[in-house]
């Protein structure tokens, strides 16, 4: 019986993850955080159309399958991808930064994918923008071939990247809203929990896989040959999970169009416990902004690190952050969300300062790097997806959704632009108190004291029914609170 309902917890906390806003290591690829899973609807959207059991049964499979299809895909073309094709295109830090925020800024055209899911329904809307996101790659498996300078392959890289960004918010979108329509909501928990997990597995393997690839195939000048290879084997991948999704069940076809009320993107900000939540997230993401998007630049032009170990790093991160899920998940149970931020925010302000350590001979720091990230952000993850709901209203609850992830996301995009023309005007390399460093150290300087100065502002954050922590002192004293009340959401 114990075994059962440990079991069950673990698969919510894994549910709880894959629902977190995709803020976990940003500018890297990582097993399990693809955008569509990502996508777990919030605990109180419950569908409101009855499917057959048998359809249920078929489209719940099918929908695992893409996901772990998916995985291959993010492999090939995700972060990390991109980031060796910017390196290999001699693109600057700023380009950089700019291109692996994009997904980030595309938040801004969360209200238009709503308004574009409702009116042309879930399915449809994404079918076609999943599907187009994927095959958008396309273009880069000629780029060695194609008859174009430099600043021509640049631009086309850049262009790439904004368009599949956009693409893929859309197609997120309508997949939350499909889901939350078709996956009942006593079977939500264990299901998104079993998907996230052998998503994670799926996308451990297939990061390895491409890795290898990348390593065997790197090019001296330019892309080489394994880049293209691998940007070819994502469109097919593309094919191939947009087919899968075709077979999914859709309990509500068509839509219905309703009119784009601007006035209410407003609520949030006019709501006082709603504003902290999101002046938390605009610093927070600016902090974390600021450095996010170069440690994938700095491990592969600085650090010298192959791609097999960037994989088996990210396969570390994740396998710390499903692990510590279910005792996170118990404690934002105990004593709320807003504490778990607090504490998990001081502790991520510390873990720009390790980069400062590793160099191309020394690479074991990374190991702590690799405990203190999946740890951390993975209490994060789950606190920063509660606290909106906790503070967010049923009346306006998507506005109140939609409003946190476009303003973070702007946020950290404007601060990986600011990080980006800052690396660039610096020295690439300088002495300093007789210790040679990087441009990239000043960044991530800064983004630690950023994050550590978000920790006040996480500080004001009032959550309904949680034993609400103010200081060091009572964040410290935390686990000895007793359960706290939950509130129904």
């Amino acid at each position: 019986m114990f075994s059962v309902a440990l079991r069950r917890h673990v698969l919510r906390s894994f549910a709880a993850l894959a629902s977190a806003v995709p803020l976990f290591r940003p500018g890297s690829s990582l097993p399990g955080a693809s955008a569509p899973l990502l996508g777990a609807p919030p605990p109180g959207q419950c569908a409101a159309f009855p499917t057959p059991r048998r359809a249920l049964r078929q489209t719940l499979k099918a929908s695992v399958a893409e996901g772990m299809v998916t995985e291959v895909f993010t492999a090939c073309a995700g972060a990390t991808a991109l980031t060796a094709w910017a390196i290999a295109l001699k693109l600057g830090p700023f380009l950089v930064g700019v291109m692996t925020a994009l997904p980030f800024f595309a938040q801004f055209i969360q209200f238009p994918a709503a308004w574009l899911t409702s009116t042309f329904g879930h399915r449809r809307v994404a079918l076609t923008a999943v599907f187009l996101s994927r095959v958008v790659m396309l273009p880069l498996c000629a780029v060695p071939w194609l008859p174009l300078e430099l600043a021509g392959q640049q631009r086309l890289l850049v262009g790439i990247a904004a368009a599949s960004a956009v693409l893929g918010v859309v197609g997120n979108n309508a997949w939350v809203a499909w889901m939350g329509e078709l996956v009942p909501g006593s079977l939500r928990g264990r299901y998104f929990g079993r998907r996230t997990a052998l998503c994670t597995l799926s996308g451990t393997l297939a990061s390895l896989t491409a890795g290898f690839l990348l390593d065997r195939l790197r090019g001296t000048e330019g892309p080489g040959m394994g880049l293209p290879l691998l940007a070819g084997f994502a469109c097919a991948v593309g094919f191939i999970t947009t087919y899968i999704m075709s077979l999914q069940h859709d309990p509500s076809p068509g839509g219905t169009p309703f009119r784009l009320d601007l006035r209410a993107t407003l609520m949030p900000w006019k709501d006082g416990r709603a504003r902290r939540v999101l002046l938390y997230q605009v610093v927070w993401n600016a902090a974390v902004g600021l450095s996010a998007p170069y440690f994938a630049f700095h491990t592969i032009q600085n650090l010298q690190m192959s791609f097999v170990f960037m994989a088996l790093h990210a396969a570390a991160v994740a396998g710390v952050r499903v692990l510590t899920a279910p005792l996170w998940g118990k404690l934002i149970d105990r004593v709320g969300a807003q504490p778990v931020v607090m504490a998990c925010s001081l502790g991520i302000s510390t873990i720009p300062l390790l980069w400062l350590l590793p160099d191309a001979g020394t690479l074991w720091p990374l190991a702590f790097d690799a405990l203190l990230a999946g740890g951390l952000w993975s209490g994060h993850g789950l606190a920063v997806f509660a606290l909106p709901l906790a503070v967010a209203p049923r009346q306006g609850r998507p506005f109140y959704l939609a409003a946190f992830a476009t303003t973070g996301g702007l946020a950290y995009a404007a601060a990986s632009a600011v990080g980006g023309a800052l690396a660039g005007a610096l020295p690439a390399t300088f002495t300093l108190g007789n210790h040679a460093w990087v441009n990239f150290h000043v960044l991530f300087v800064l983004s630690a004291f950023a994050r550590f100065g978000a920790v006040f502002f996480a500080a004001r954050i009032v959550e309904p029914e949680a034993h609400s922590v103010t200081s060091i002192g009572a964040l410290l004293g935390m686990l000895k609170v007793r359960p706290r009340t939950v509130r129904s959401l």
